[in-house]
C-alpha cells in the first residue's frame, strides 16, 4: 500500500481517533480505486466516519467532496491541475 498524500499518522482524519480505523480511497470506483492506491489518494478513518454511520463518507456528501477537494489541493502543490485531470478526469477545486 503506498502511503497517503494527506497525512503521515494512522489516525481518523475526521476525530483523530486510532482504533477501528479503515482506509478510504478518497477517488474509489474500479479506476479511480486503482489510481488512489498508486498515488496516495487515501486516508485513514475510523468506522463511524467511513461506512458505518450516516455521518461517514459514504453517506456524507459534503464530508465526500471535502476530502477530494483536500487530496486534489494537496496533489497540485507538487503537481499541476492538468495531471491531475489526467488521473481523475475531473476536477473538484471548481465545484
Amino acid at each position: 500500500m503506498s502511503k497517503s498524500i494527506m497525512q503521515k499518522n494512522k489516525v481518523c482524519y475526521i476525530c483523530c481517533r486510532t482504533s477501528d480505523l479503515h482506509c478510504h480511497h478518497v477517488f474509489y470506483g474500479t479506476s479511480n480505486r486503482k489510481q488512489s492506491e498508486k498515488y496516495g489518494f487515501k486516508v485513514w478513518l475510523c468506522a463511524k466516519h467511513h461506512n458505518m454511520s450516516d455521518i461517514g463518507v459514504h453517506f456524507n456528501r459534503p464530508l465526500d467532496l471535502m476530502l477530494k477537494r483536500r487530496c486534489q489541493e494537496l496533489f497540485e502543490r507538487t503537481h499541476s491541475r492538468e495531471e491531475f485531470m489526467r488521473i481523475i478526469g475531473k476536477n473538484y477545486l471548481e465545484e
